[in-house]
């Protein structure tokens, strides 16, 4: 009599919050996703490194691109490993890059890089170095010789699918800034609800430390229609004149980039976000990432 066949479970691993992180072929496109708690986190085409898939990545992405010279190395941080897809993106991207991933579960670095290898060796001798710990008392340890180091600090840091609230706040955000050069650039990827009460205030936040800010985002979401991400970019040095059309372009589509005026409306009464005050992200539907 034959054997029934039993399909393997896929690679996964309990964090520390009891929470399941497993890798699993994407749904809708080549290549992996990164589900955390049943919430899809990052995906990675380990093929095609430049392929962005989610769209708020992608938009991040786009601003990456406008960085610098074309094509010329960064040194970047990001907070919050996932699946490294922009670490990656960068790699490919910007050959030489030096580059600082900051994840708080070990056990999460460990599936990723054993399933998902990252790229073998350094590009032109570029390099992507992994440290552990919460990101916040992480940039409290760091040798002070990094500071305004960075062109990039990413902030894209979600406990399944809510940024922690200690995360949220100015003081927070001042201790991240503090990292970037004069020109460099914060990117933070925010996920709300319709009325866009946490990401206004989290606009606000941020631009009281890095006043010229960006919002990106897919039309709808962005009118706070929908749950979905925004993109805020934010700098010390004006964003460049040529940002807003060739941000546009590049989509996804349908795109909107508010700059300017449009921050202005947008964040207009918003309070800032203090430690005292600092909440969690809100929650989307049960049903958001139904597959």
């Amino acid at each position: 009599m034959a054997r029934a066949h039993v399909e393997a479970p896929p690679p996964q691993v309990r964090l520390s919050d009891g929470s399941l992180a497993r890798i699993l072929p994407s749904a809708f496109a080549t290549g992996w996703e990164l589900e955390v708690g049943g919430t899809p986190q990052s995906h990675v085409d380990l093929d095609d490194p430049t392929h962005l898939h989610f769209e708020y990545v992608a938009r991040m992405g786009a601003v990456i691109d406008q960085l610098g010279d074309p094509g010329a190395p960064l040194t970047a941080i990001h907070l919050g490993a996932g699946a490294y897809t922009l670490a990656r993106y960068i790699d490919a991207t910007r050959p030489g890059s030096r580059q600082q991933v900051i994840e708080l579960e070990p056990a999460l670095v460990s599936l990723v890089r054993e399933h998902l290898p990252l790229p073998a060796g350094s590009r032109a001798g570029g390099s992507i170095r992994t440290r552990t710990g919460d990101a916040r008392d992480v940039l409290e340890r760091m040798p002070t010789g990094i500071r305004g180091q960075a062109d990039l600090v990413v902030a894209d840091i979600f406990h399944g699918a809510r940024t922690p609230a200690h995360v949220t706040s100015v003081e927070f955000y001042r201790l991240a800034a503090r990292y970037l050069t004069d020109s460099g650039v914060l990117l933070v990827n925010v996920a709300d609800g319709p009325g866009l009460a946490f990401a206004r205030r989290q606009s606000a936040t941020i631009r009281s430390e890095l006043p010229h800010v960006a919002l990106l985002a897919e039309v709808q979401v962005l009118k706070g229609r929908r749950f979905g991400n925004i993109v805020i970019a934010a700098s010390r040095a004006p964003l460049k004149a040529d940002w807003l059309p060739r941000l546009m372009a590049a989509g996804p589509h349908p795109a909107k980039v508010a700059q300017g005026a449009e921050v202005d409306a947008f964040v207009a009464g918003a309070r800032i976000v203090t430690d005292a005050d600092a909440v969690a992200s809100p929650a989307p539907s049960a049903s958001l990432f139904d597959r």
